[in-house]
C-alpha cells in the first residue's frame, strides 16, 4: 500500500521485495502497519457500537484515528500537488474531496475505508505491473558487485566499484563478469544474452573483449580491467533504460492538457448532483470514480511492456523518437560496411592461372596465410579448412610488412602470396586475363617466377540483410539508400545482393552527413551506421540506429535507439514495435477516458457506492494495464 501519489507514472517502482531496496522494504512495512491499525481501528468502533448503542464518543474516537492514518497522508500529498500545480497528483485532489465530504457528513467509516481500499487497489494495481519490468529488474541483479582480483599470485575479492583499468581479475565458470575488460589468459564460453539479446553463447580466447552483465559459461579465465564500473557498457544500459521508463509519448500531452480540466469538471458535476439530489453520497461516489488512474498510465504501461520486449532482443531505446518519428519514417539510410555487410573480408573467388588446380592454388594460399594474423591471412585459413596443404618441407614462413608472405620449399622454390604491388616490383608477370577477373581486393600466389593464381576478397553482405529489407518493404518503407567509402563496383554489388534500391560510393564522413540533410528535405530518415564512423550522419537523421553497440559508448550515445548485436532484423522489429506501441496509447486514452464518464455516469444514478467505487474506479487501470500487455506477445515473434 502506497501513498496514491504513485499511482501516475511512479506506479512503475516494482514492488516485490527482491527488487526493492531497503528503504523501500521499510516503507511498505510502514504502510501495511497503517492500514492494519485503520481496520482494527474500524473493527473497534463497530464492536463498540454494537455493546455500546448510546455512547456516541468513543466508535467516533476510533473512526477518527482510523481517518487520521489513511486519510490525512492522501490530504498532505493533495495539497502539495495543488501548491505545486502537479497533475500527477489529480487522483489525491479528488480523493481529498471525497474523504473531508465523508467525515464531515458523518461517514466515519467511509472515510476510513476509502482511501484504505484505495491504497489496497492500487498495490494490486503495480504488482500487475511489475511483470512487464522483469526483464530490466533481472538486468540490474545481473551487475556484479564484487570481483576476484589477482595480484602477485594472489586472490582477494574486492568491491567492483573499486576495480581500476589495468587491474587482473579472476572470472570462474557460473559468474557474471563484474567490468569490461579483455581476456589475458583461458577461453571460455560467455553468455552475452542480457546484452544482446542472442541466444548463443560467444567463445572467448587471449585478446577477445568481455563485458559487464554477461555470464562466465564453462571454464576459468584471467581478465584485464578496461573500464572503471562507472563506465562499463552495461552501467550506460541500465542508465538509459531507467531514463527511458519516464518517456513521455507525445500523445499523452492530450492527456496532460485534458487535466487541467477534468478536476474542475469532475467537481462541478459531484457538486451538481450533490445540489439537485439533494444525495451526498452520489457525490463523494462521482468523487471517487473519477480517480484517473487508467489516464495516468496510458503511456507508461505500454512503455515498460514494449522495454521488456526491447531489451529481451538487444534493442536500446532511448528517447521519444521511438514512438514520434520512427513511425513515420519512410526513407531508410544504411551504412555498408560493418552495418549491411559483415564488416569483415571473406574469401569469395579465386582465379587459377593455366596450368594450375585450384586445390594447389588454394593450398599454397593456406600454407602461407596459416603463420599470419593479417585480416586478408585470416580469410583464406576461414575459407580453406578442408583444403590440403602441399606436401614437403617448407621453412618458416616470412612476413614482410606490407608486402605479403613467402616460403621456400626443399627444393629451392620460393613460394609468395601478396600484392600485385610487391610481385610486380620482383618482376613476376600478372596478365589481365587473370587480375581482371577479381572484384575487391585482390592477393596473388606465385612460385618462382610463375603465377599460380589470384585470391579475390571481398566484405560480404549480412544473410539477413535481404531478409530485413523484404520486411521494411512490406511495412510501408518506400526507399532504400546506401552509402560507402567503398569503390563504385563494390557498392553495386551489395546493393544488388541485398535489395537495396539505390547507392553512394566513396563518400567522407562529411559526403554521408550532407546526403542525410539532403535526404531529410522531402523524406523522415532512419539512418542505421556502426556510431563510430556514422555518428554524424546518426545525429543528423531523423532516427539514429547504432549498429553493434556493445563495447561502444560512442554507438550508444550518438543515436536514438541502439541494437546491442548485428543483427538487422531487429530494425523492421523496432518499427512494429513502434507502430503497436502507438496504437495501444492511442486505445489507452480512448479505454480509460471511457470507463471514466461511464463510472460517473453510473454513479450520479445512484448505480455505484462510494465503498465500491473506491474498487470500481480501478477498472480503467487494469483495462489499461491489459491492453498493453498485448504488446509482450511480440516476444514470440520471429521475422524468417
Amino acid at each position: 500500500m502506497k501513498n496514491m501519489s504513485h499511482a501516475g507514472a511512479d506506479n512503475l517502482e516494482a514492488l516485490s521485495h527482491s527488487n526493492l531496496s531497503r528503504s523501500k522494504q521499510r516503507q511498505l512495512g510502514h504502510e501495511i502497519v497503517s492500514a492494519v491499525i485503520a481496520l482494527v481501528c474500524v473493527g473497534i468502533g463497530l464492536i463498540y457500537e454494537l455493546f455500546f448503542p448510546n455512547n456516541v464518543i468513543v466508535a467516533p474516537l476510533f473512526y477518527t484515528v482510523g481517518f487520521l492514518i489513511e486519510g490525512v497522508p492522501v490530504i498532505i500529498t493533495a495539497v502539495k500537488g495543488v501548491f505545486s500545480k502537479d497533475f500527477a497528483h489529480s487522483m489525491e485532489m479528488l480523493v481529498t474531496v471525497a474523504v473531508l465530504a465523508c467525515y464531515l457528513s458523518g461517514q466515519l467509516i467511509l472515510s476510513v475505508l476509502v482511501p484504505l481500499i484505495l491504497n489496497l487497489a492500487h498495490f494490486l494495481e503495480e504488482r500487475s505491473i511489475v511483470g512487464g519490468r522483469d526483464i530490466i529488474d533481472g538486468l540490474k541483479q545481473m551487475q556484479q558487485s564484487s570481483a576476484i582480483v589477482l595480484e602477485d599470485g594472489e586472490e582477494r575479492r574486492v568491491d567492483a566499484k573499486e576495480l581500476k583499468v589495468g587491474q587482473l581479475i579472476v572470472v570462474r565458470p557460473g559468474a557474471n563478469v563484474p567490468i569490461d575488460g579483455v581476456v589475458v589468459s583461458g577461453e571460455t564460453h560467455i553468455d552475452q544474452k542480457s546484452l544482446t539479446g542472442e541466444p548463443e553463447p560467444v567463445r572467448v580466447k587471449v585478446g577477445s573483449p568481455v563485458y559487464a552483465g554477461t555470464v562466465n559459461l564453462d571454464a576459468q579465465i584471467t581478465v584485464e580491467v578496461q573500464k572503471e564500473f562507472v563506465d562499463t557498457s552495461f552501467s550506460h544500459i541500465l542508465s538509459f533504460l531507467e531514463k527511458t521508463e519516464r518517456i513521455s509519448a507525445p500523445e499523452t500531452r492530450i492527456v496532460d492538457r485534458f487535466m487541467r480540466y477534468y478536476i474542475p469538471f469532475v467537481l462541478a458535476i459531484a457538486g451538481a448532483v450533490a445540489i439537485f439530489t439533494s444525495d451526498l453520497s452520489k457525490a463523494i461516489a462521482i468523487l471517487v470514480v473519477s480517480c484517473p488512474c487508467g489516464q495516468m498510465l496510458v503511456s507508461s504501461a505500454p512503455m515498460i511492456a514494449v522495454l521488456s520486449v526491447s531489451t529481451r532482443r538487444g534493442i536500446l531505446i532511448k528517447n521519444s523518437k521511438f514512438i514520434e518519428e520512427l513511425n513515420d519514417i519512410d526513407t531508410v539510410v544504411f551504412d555498408k560496411t560493418g552495418t549491411i555487410t559483415k564488416g569483415n573480408l571473406s574469401l569469395t573467388d579465386s582465379v587459377c592461372a593455366e596450368g594450375v588446380e585450384k586445390s594447389e592454388l588454394l593450398g599454397y594460399a593456406r600454407l602461407l596465410a596459416s603463420s599470419s594474423n593479417h585480416p586478408i591471412s585470416v580469410a583464406v585459413v576461414a575459407a580453406t579448412e578442408d583444403v590440403a596443404l602441399p606436401e614437403g618441407s617448407f621453412e618458416s614462413v616470412r612476413e614482410l610488412s606490407g608486402k605479403g608472405l613467402e616460403v621456400t620449399d626443399a627444393d629451392g622454390s620460393v613460394i609468395r602470396f601478396g600484392s600485385a604491388k610487391w610481385l610486380g616490383a620482383l618482376g613476376i608477370d600478372i596478365p589481365e586475363s587473370v587480375s581482371g577477373r577479381c572484384i575487391g581486393s585482390v592477393s596473388y600466389v606465385t612460385k618462382d617466377e610463375r603465377l599460380m593464381g589470384a585470391l579475390c576478397f571481398n566484405d560480404t553482405a549480412r544473410p539477413e540483410a535481404k531478409n530485413a529489407i523484404e520486411h521494411l518493404r512490406a511495412l510501408g518503407i518506400k526507399r532504400f539508400v546506401m552509402l560507402t567509402g567503398d569503390r563504385q563496383e563494390v557498392a553495386e554489388r551489395i546493393s544488388a545482393e541485398t535489395g537495396v534500391d539505390e547507392y553512394r560510393a566513396q563518400l567522407l564522413p562529411e559526403d554521408k552527413l550532407s546526403s542525410i540533410r539532403e535526404l531529410k528535405d522531402k523524406h523522415c530518415v532512419l539512418c542505421i551506421g556502426d556510431g563510430i564512423n556514422d555518428a554524424l550522419a546518426l545525429k543528423e537523421a531523423h532516427v539514429g540506429v547504432a549498429m553493434g553497440a556493445i563495447g561502444s559508448d560512442l554507438a550508444i550515445q550518438s543515436a536514438d535507439i541502439a541494437l546491442m548485436n548485428d543483427n538487422l532484423v531487429n530494425i523492421p522489429m523496432m518499427l512494429i514495435l513502434a507502430r503497436k506501441t502507438k496504437k495501444v496509447i492511442y486505445q489507452n486514452i480512448a479505454l480509460s477516458l471511457g470507463i471514466s464518464f461511464l463510472m460517473i455516469v453510473l454513479s450520479a444514478m445512484g448505480f455505484i457506492s462510494a465503498l465500491a467505487g473506491s474498487l470500481l474506479h480501478n477498472v480503467g487501470a487494469f483495462v489499461v494495464i491489459l491492453n498493453s500487455a498485448r504488446i509482450l506477445k511480440l516476444n514470440q515473434m520471429t521475422l524468417d
